[in-house]
């Protein structure tokens, strides 16, 4: 690397990192570091500053520096190399799973690969279940839409509400596989899930869906209820990357 190239590195530093909140607390500096992680004022691979130009730059202490980048390498967000300082870890969602926030920062085509992924799986458990559901299943999910309608302001309840009846679906799918390809997707859209459950038109559209779905379901039509599920995890894309536009 040219001096000139590493002279102009290290003023993008400079500036990212004299912006920061000054605090002294190891909370606020990794939740600082994150912040120009997300804003790509760092990069992936690039090197952090040294711990003394860190400190003077951020205006804290060693000790509490350190601590701040111990908690940031157990989070897998850098990578600390003995004698050769810390660096940005390349950020793959299988990397940094608990922090997804990041990834999906970087790189917002996730959201659709993961819209894409839980169409496919799901309308095929939804066709699956129509062949194996009981009566008993059905009347636990029309249970479940009604409970869901009457705490449709509460984002927190119908977000439980709406993780109960995909699982309930899954389960009267009757297939002890499929479940622990949905367990990896399912940590994945955590945290998507919540965002859109906080969006009062989307709760409200899901469960005019999710009674689509359950139509299907009693009426034993696999296509139709592989096509309900399909249609209503569209819709739930198609509001929240519309939203997701709007602000950028």
């Amino acid at each position: 690397m040219s001096n000139a190239m590493a002279d102009s590195i290290a003023d993008i530093h400079k500036y990212a990192f004299a912006n920061l909140k000054r605090s002294s607390t190891v909370e606020r500096i990794v939740e600082n570091i994150i912040t120009l992680i997300k804003k790509q004022s760092l990069k992936v691979g690039e090197k952090l500053p040294s711990e003394r130009h860190l400190c003077e730059m951020i205006g804290i202490s060693r000790p509490v520096l350190r601590e701040a980048l111990k908690a940031l390498q157990v989070m897998n967000i850098i990578d600390i190399r003995q004698g050769a300082g810390a660096y940005i870890k390349s950020l793959e969602p299988e990397d940094v799973i608990e922090h997804l926030d990041i990834v999906f920062h970087l790189d917002s085509s996730l959201y659709r690969d993961l819209y894409e992924s839980r169409r496919i799986l799901e309308a095929g458990i939804a066709a699956l279940a129509v062949k194996n559901i009981a009566d008993e299943e059905i009347a636990l999910i029309e249970k479940n839409i009604e409970e869901a309608e009457a705490c449709l302001d509460d984002e927190i309840l119908f977000y439980e509400k709406d993780l109960e009846l995909h699982d309930l679906i899954l389960k009267a799918s009757g297939n002890r596989v499929i479940p622990v390809f949905m367990q990896s997707v399912n940590k994945l859209a955590l945290l998507l899930r919540k965002k859109t459950n906080a969006m009062p038109n989307i709760r409200k559209n899901t469960i005019r869906d999710h009674r689509q779905i359950l139509s299907a379901l009693k009426k034993r039509d696999q296509q139709e209820a592989a096509q309900a599920m399909e249609r209503h995890i569209t819709n739930v894309a198609d509001a929240f990357l519309e939203a997701l536009e709007a602000v950028k």
